[in-house]
């Protein structure tokens, strides 16, 4: 009985979790299992769970059979926009977390919580004012405009700066007496050590980067340059009811996230327990 009331909580708990886990879970393997169901089936046997006959068609139409929506082309739109845009995040965060958690200048810490402070301001606020500057450099319907925006995202550069503050001194100083510079000391020292928390960051900033929604919609004027979450939208006026169509689309816009998530998910639990993992 003790044993059993000192696992109460961990399996009340424990329950609670499946429970939710099987309400997220059902929506998506509906879509999965529709996805492979002909349009035919689905019309006149209604909503069932699992198909009667299974079917490829559908992917193979939403990838290759509509020139008005073009799944493919949006497909590595989305792609190589959120492969550069994560890279190019990670090269800002990193070195802007490495100055704030190991160099010292004059006014660090008010910058820092100077740049804090704007997480409280919602982001929709900075959308006309960003699509002016977006618009005066002349990157409308250009991919700089969803490469750019939100490099520098605050609430990374402070994962990574809490991350690199528990990387203790000593191995900067004895890198620093074999004599190392500034930047051989970031690129061979602090990067290393700070792998899970990057990975983190680069999964933050590809999934926001590719389920980006309203911002592309706003920009992005040209159909063969859409990325493919808000080209999906075009899809509800292509297909109609047709969803069949749409569940195969949708299926094909989250297995890029969902492999990525799939072979990361260690070091995303090392990174967010914000610690360097180094031993004393």
């Amino acid at each position: 009985m003790r044993k059993l009331k000192k696992k109460l909580p961990k399996l009340t708990a424990f329950g609670f979790l499946i429970i939710f886990g099987i309400i997220f879970l059902i929506p998506l393997l509906w879509a999965l299992l529709t996805s492979f169901k002909p349009e035919v089936e689905i019309q006149t046997l209604g909503y069932r769970f699992f198909p009667v006959k299974w079917t490829f068609q559908n992917f193979k139409e939403a990838l290759f059979g509509n020139s008005a929506a073009p799944i493919g082309r949006w497909f590595f739109n989305s792609m190589f926009i959120s492969t550069v845009h994560t890279v190019l995040a990670l090269i800002i965060v990193s070195m802007s977390a490495y100055a704030y958690a190991k160099l010292e200048f004059k006014g660090k810490n008010f910058i820092f919580w100077a740049l804090m402070t704007t997480m409280m301001f919602p982001s929709v606020i900075n959308l006309i004012p960003l699509y002016k500057i977006v618009q005066t450099l002349g990157w409308i319907d250009n991919p700089l405009a969803l490469i750019v925006p939100g490099l520098g995202g605050v609430f990374n550069i402070y994962l990574v700066r809490q991350f690199m503050l528990g990387i203790p001194k000593e191995f900067s100083e004895a890198a620093r007496i074999d004599g190392a510079n500034e930047w051989q000391i970031f690129t061979r020292v602090i990067i290393p050590l700070s792998r899970p928390v990057l990975t983190v960051v680069a999964l933050f900033a590809f999934t926001g980067s590719w389920n980006d929604f309203l911002w592309p919609s706003i920009v992005m004027n040209t159909i063969e340059k859409m990325p493919l979450t808000p080209g999906l939208r075009i899809l509800q006026g292509v297909y109609d009811i047709e969803i069949a169509h749409l569940m195969s689309s949708a299926i094909i816009s989250i297995i890029p996230t969902f492999v990525l998530y799939l072979f990361a998910q260690k070091y995303f639990l090392n990174g967010l327990a914000l610690s360097s993992g180094v031993k004393g």
